[in-house]
């Protein structure tokens, strides 16, 4: 990396992509229990389906940071395990096995073989096992094939052989896949195109005569080398192959899939075609053709069927028939091939069927979808169609199959796991006015399409909410006996008393308990085997299970003012400033120590601790004053309350916890001292088992009320309750053990207490006001809480109400049937472009199919396009839906506050007419005008305005309107009929895709060009363009950093910061400079003068939007971006040089100690297009914390450091500016 750079950048995600490019499935623990793997952009993924609760799961996330290309499970003869081969841009194969018991990949071979990137001519893009897991092919587009030969050696390890070439050159290949021959020589299918001829023939006439063929690549293990062994020709069409079971299952071969076609072909038998069926109904084209677009093949005993997924959602049976001989034993030979309608899922990159009989559908856009069968679909009504009806040879015709879709039958929705994919635009704001802001995003596409928002927090299930008498001070839980599994007693101290709840059936009052019901509580405790204790302020309650109290009065004129207790040791504070320390006996009576312990300030908190196993007490008491000190005393019976340390603090300690948590350092448990300040933060620092030294402190600011702090335990560990304004929880995160502390989704509680029953086996009681509330927390793997509204067609940019809180969203879905055509076709009015047919009008009385489900009716260069306003906080639903006409679709939108109308704003909304995406047309564009109606609910259309193209960029500029038409920028303001043009300039060489503004100062985005710096002078009236970009940069989105910094992201998935030289800005800047800078000499065909890199990253995914923005409360400012796959990421500033050096050397190590699991390197793929310059890869650092100890150690002494402050400052950075 460059260290010349004078600004730099720590890039960090704070959600991975959610868009599944691949999943496979298998046994990768080696249990009976099947495990899905899922690849993300650069993140490998491994998901738990549990079929008892039918959830899904995910056990690790793992980035190899690379591209990953094609992933394939295989299993050799005679193991229960299942591997996983990679195919990445690396170059190489990589091989790895799944290690449970670590819970991590584990890297078994990696084998180089090309070039790295993706590239056409390098392997990768195609990766098959036969079935058998004894060999494996990886082709590439073009040209090449390698084959690998998987076998076990002496040790029973795995091992891979030398690559076997099968290469021909000037092939392409369209699909493959591996056929089942059983223990036969392994051979594999490839859907080839020769393209020689096509190359040498000017005319054009080989083209139309080219052939696609089905070739069969054979795999001599005997002379082990790789022979051409069968080439036939297949439907020109034909796209994807899927594998047809053989050996004793089936008749092996291949389904063919092409338009409109599926054809079982095999070397050896006769050719089989159906048609796939296409919808019937008022709103579908009779003549539209389908394709396949994904499948899957499962096996049962004695049986098997296909699912294959049409491209608008519909899944097809596809079943195959076999000739029987006389004794009516199957013979192998194939007698038809059946197709039927079997259900409609959403559209799906991958779908897996486990044995437990569900079925996971990794969707392309939107949350993915975890089915159960109902049924398989045998004894349903719906019409089989089989090969007898249709031609076997794809050149005859044949009468097209139709099918009505109805509603899911044979599978039923059991989880769905949420996906932002794709991200098409965000905003960040506080509309709620809490702690932190909230993140505002549009994703989705037709009619899955979401408004999501998104807010910082775990998921909590309220389980009771009751009020009560009067307002509580505090809650306690208790059993009755030490081996009682669940809690037998609610305590609830009130100002002047104390009510006692039993816990069974249901809650209520008992009075026989044996507690002191007249005063209020401080502390209540199951001590020994079978008593109970109770603190109040004038004394301690002992009660024995045989009903006998013991009771120690607090001295005169003074009260006891904090307690703190486990099951053996008592400790309670005087409001004179003396400890009382109490510790249980043998014969189950509470011993006092001989001497007190007097503090120098008031005693405001203790804490305990809990008694560790095997120990008869806890070694150590924490004690907080009012003189912003805590002090650990030893318990040892040889220096009972002697001074072990003490630790000073900014504000009076008004809480503390002493607990022993999991720790990434140490690999095991650690002792904390968790401590809450009057002031709010809370410190979490660790405590010497031995020494009772406190080291390595971390602070975090939760809200503005004192924080308390309670032990709780969640998913079997235990956590820290943290409560402010509102509440948090600190645990160990489930993957890097490191500790995570997350804000809870519930109100603010003023106190709480752990709580197991027979319904709540781990669960918290707590009060808020005047109500008691049980709730659980059930998943601690995601810490980004999401809403859902649905909006009715594909988002493409949102807008803020200047003032509410409202959303503005434009939505557009390209060849869909809008809804006025979608009526006229119901109501049996034909169309003029195929629509209409005799049938169509015969079912215009079907209810209309719902459209989340099915999708939207496709016509052939129609838009469908409105306006939906969204409020996103109090009716959290869409309120008003536009919808534009005449085949109109929204391309821009902005809030625009006109100084000619006394600054009153409108919106404008930029439409094109009859688009062709590519090649770029349109019939004509428009500017709508709309007023703000009903404090920003409703719209009154004012005027619309011709424009020469659509607009892709609006803004609003110093009281009038800046429109980006084609490669103009334009100034209008607002005229009573239309918008009038003030100002007009050719700012851009191509087109212009995005507008930002300080000042006088416009940086507008070219598609192809990067950004351009434009100066608008008011008195000559000039738009001048006076800085531009070096390198050519595809604009995806922009923002200003500052006056003259900007960051954008194009769509090769590159982050960038750019610069304007000090020099030019103020020179474009300085009064009656308009006509130095329009006679000025343009620079190598560009303007004047050049933007200077300051950081460019390769994120990996296209950056959809870029902010600057802060995330967390008293935070910094950072550069927060989202990508289209559903990527969620920051950009954090460095504030010192010293740190800058620190990660920098960190990362360095890293990238040799821990180098990408796919065999890609680091800095090399970080600087994919352009070479890394001023940023340091944050997700590369935090793997640090994965690291096992002795690599941890290594690091720690290269850089000169301890491990727990490296990983000190990992987290602090996180956790200051984001989650």
């Amino acid at each position: 990396m460059a260290t010349t750079s004078s600004m730099f950048m720590y890039a960090l995600t704070i959600q991975p992509p959610s868009a599944i490019t691949q999943a496979i499935l298998g046994q990768f623990a080696g249990t009976k229990e099947q495990q899905i793997i899922t690849a993300s952009g650069s993140l490998l993924t491994i998901h738990r389906p549990d079929p008892q609760q039918g959830k899904v799961a995910t056990i690790l996330t793992h980035d190899v940071f690379g591209i990953i290309r094609s992933l394939a499970a295989f299993r050799l003869a005679g193991s229960n395990k299942d591997y996983v081969i990679l195919g990445s841009d690396s170059g190489r194969i990589t091989i790895l096995e799944y290690v449970a018991a670590s819970n991590k990949f584990n890297r078994l071979h990696l084998e180089t073989f090309g070039k790295t990137g993706i590239r056409r001519v390098i392997p990768g893009q195609y990766l098959t096992v036969d079935p058998k897991g004894r060999a494996c092919l990886i082709a590439s587009v073009e040209k090449n094939k390698l084959v690998y030969v998987l076998n076990r050696n002496a040790q029973a390890e795995l091992t891979i052989s030398s690559p076997l070439e099968a290469h021909k050159p000037q092939t392409l290949v369209y699909a493959m896949t591996a056929l089942d021959v059983g223990y036969e020589n392994p051979v594999f299918a490839a859907l080839e195109v020769d393209y020689t001829e096509v190359d040498q023939d000017p005319t054009g006439q080989a083209f139309e005569e080219l052939e696609k063929h089905l070739v069969y690549y054979e795999l001599d293990l005997g002379l082990n080398h790789v022979v051409r062994r069968w080439s036939e020709p297949v439907d020109r069409t034909a796209s994807i192959l899927f594998q047809v079971p053989g050996g004793t299952d089936g008749p092996s071969g291949v389904l063919v899939c092409g338009v409109d076609n599926i054809t079982y072909r095999h070397s050896n038998q006769d050719p089989f075609r159906v048609a796939i069926p296409r919808r019937r109904g008022a709103t579908e084209n009779p003549e539209r053709k389908r394709s396949i677009i994904c499948g899957v093949m499962h096996k049962m005993r004695g049986a098997f069927f296909f699912l294959l997924q049409s491209e608008d959602g519909d899944l097809f049976k596809v079943t195959l028939d076999m000739v029987e001989d006389e004794s009516g034993q199957m013979t192998g030979e194939v007698k038809r091939l059946k197709i039927k309608y079997f259900d409609t899922v959403p559209i799906a990159t991958s779908l897996c069927i486990l044995k437990s009989g569900f079925l996971f559908v990794a969707t392309e856009t939107g949350n993915h979808h975890f089915y159960q069968f109902e049924k398989l679909g045998d004894d349903d009504n719906e019409t089989e169609f089989d090969s007898d009806s249709f031609p076997a040879n794809s050149k005859e015709p044949y009468e097209p199959a139709y099918f009505h879709p109805r509603g899911a039958e044979n599978v039923n929705l059991v989880d769905s796991i949420e996906s932002m994919n794709p991200i098409m635009d965000c905003k960040i704001a506080n509309l709620t006015e809490e702690d932190a802001p909230q993140i505002y995003t549009v994703s989705g596409t037709g009619a899955r399409s979401t408004f999501r928002t998104l807010r910082h927090g775990l998921e909590v299930n309220d389980i009771v909410d009751s009020d009560l008498p009067s307002v509580p001070s505090a809650v306690w839980t208790t059993k009755l006996k030490r081996e009682d599994e669940y809690d037998a007693y609610i305590v609830l101290s009130f100002s002047n008393g104390t009510l006692v709840l039993s816990i069974g059936e249901t809650v209520e009052e008992v009075t026989d308990t044996g507690f002191i019901s007249s005063a209020p509580t401080l502390a209540v405790q199951q001590l020994g085997e079978d008593a109970l204790l109770q603190v109040h302020p004038r004394g301690i309650r002992h009660i024995q299970a045989n009903g006998r109290v013991n009771e120690w009065p607090a001295p005169q004129h003074r009260t006891i003012v904090a307690a703190s207790t486990n099951e053996r040791q008592v400790a309670v504070a005087l409001s004179s400033g003396e400890i009382v320390y109490f510790e249980l006996d043998v014969d189950g009576s509470l011993a006092e120590y001989d001497e007190r312990r007097e503090m120098t300030g008031t005693v405001t908190c203790l804490s305990l601790g809990e008694v560790p196993e095997g120990r008869v007490r806890s070694q150590f008491l924490a004690v907080g004053c009012d003189d912003s000190t805590v002090r650990i005393l030893s318990l040892d019976p040889d220096s009972t309350l002697e001074n072990k340390s003490v630790q000073a603090l900014t504000s009076a300690p008004s809480a503390l916890s002493i607990m022993s948590m999991i720790d990434a350092t140490s690999g095991g448990s650690t002792l904390y001292l968790h401590i809450g300040l009057y002031s709010g933060v809370y410190l979490r620092t660790v405590l010497d088992e031995v020494t009772g030294e406190l080291s390595d402190t971390r602070t975090r600011f939760l809200g503005h009320k004192p924080a308390k702090l309670f032990r709780v335990s969640v998913m079997g560990q235990p956590a820290v309750l943290a409560l402010s304004s509102r509440p948090w929880l600190g645990y160990a995160d489930l993957q890097t053990k490191a500790f995570m502390l997350t804000p809870l989704s519930t109100v603010s509680l003023e106190w709480a207490w752990n709580f197991t029953s027979e319904q709540c086996p781990e669960g918290m009681v707590g009060i808020h006001g005047q109500s008691l509330r049980i709730l659980s927390i059930d998943r601690l793997d995601n810490n980004l809480l999401q809403h859902s509204i649905p909006l009715a067609h594909t988002p493409r940019k949102m807008l803020r109400h200047p003032s509410e809180a409202l959303y503005y969203i434009i939505e557009s879905d390209n060849n869909v049937l809008p809804s006025d055509v979608r009526k006229k076709l119901q109501n049996g009015e034909g169309l003029s472009n195929g629509h209409s047919d005799s049938k169509a009008v015969v079912n215009g009385h079907k209810p209309e199919l719902s459209r989340e489900e099915f999708g939207y009716p496709k016509g052939d260069r129609y838009w469908a396009s409105c306006i939906q306003i969204v409020d996103p906080i109090g009716e959290k639903t869409v309120i008003k839906q536009i919808d534009l006409e005449n085949n109109e679709a929204a391309t821009a939108i902005a809030a625009v506050s006109f100084a000619s109308q006394d600054d009153e704003t409108f919106l404008v909304l930029a439409t094109g007419k009859d688009m062709i995406v590519s090649p770029r047309s349109w019939s004509s564009a428009y500017l709508y005008v709309y007023r703000f109606q009903d404090d920003g609910k409703d719209l009154e259309f004012i005027h619309k305005t011709e424009i020469e193209a659509p607009a892709l960029g609006l803004l609003a500029f110093q009281g009038r309107l800046i429109v980006g038409v084609g490669n103009k920028l334009t100034i209008y303001d607002l005229g009573m009929r239309q918008l009038l043009r003030k100002c007009q300039a050719e700012a851009v060489p191509n087109l212009i895709v995005g507008l930002q503004t300080q000042g006088s100062r416009i940086v507008v985005s070219d598609v192809q060009d990067s950004v351009f710096y434009v100066v608008y002078k008011q008195n000559d009236n000039l738009l001048i363009p006076f800085c531009d970009d070096s390198i050519p940069r595809w604009t995806t989105c922009s923002a200003m950093v500052d006056y003259e910094t900007a960051a954008g992201g194009d769509k090769f998935g590159n982050l960038w910061l750019v610069r304007c030289p000090s020099k030019a800005s103020e020179e474009a800047d300085e009064d009656g400079a308009a006509a130095h800078l329009t006679h000025e000499r343009s620079y190598l065909q560009g303007a004047p003068n050049r933007l200077e890199q300051m950081c460019h990253y390769y994120a990996q995914d296209i950056p959809t939007s870029i902010q600057k923005t802060q995330l967390v409360a008293g935070g910094r400012d950072v550069l927060f971006w989202t990508g289209l796959q559903g990527t969620l990421g920051v950009l954090v500033p460095f504030v010192s040089r010293e740190d800058v050096d620190f990660f920098q050397s960190l990362e360095q190590h890293l990238r040799t100690e821990d180098s990408p699991l796919a065999g890609r390197d680091h800095l090399i793929y970080r600087g994919y297009y352009v070479p890394v310059k001023g940023v340091i890869d944050g997700d590369l650092c935090e793997r640090y914390m994965l690291l096992p100890n002795d690599k941890k150690q290594s690091i720690a002494g290269e850089l000169d450091r301890e491990v727990r402050e490296i990983e000190r400052k990992i987290t602090d950075l996180r956790n200051r500016v984001a989650y």
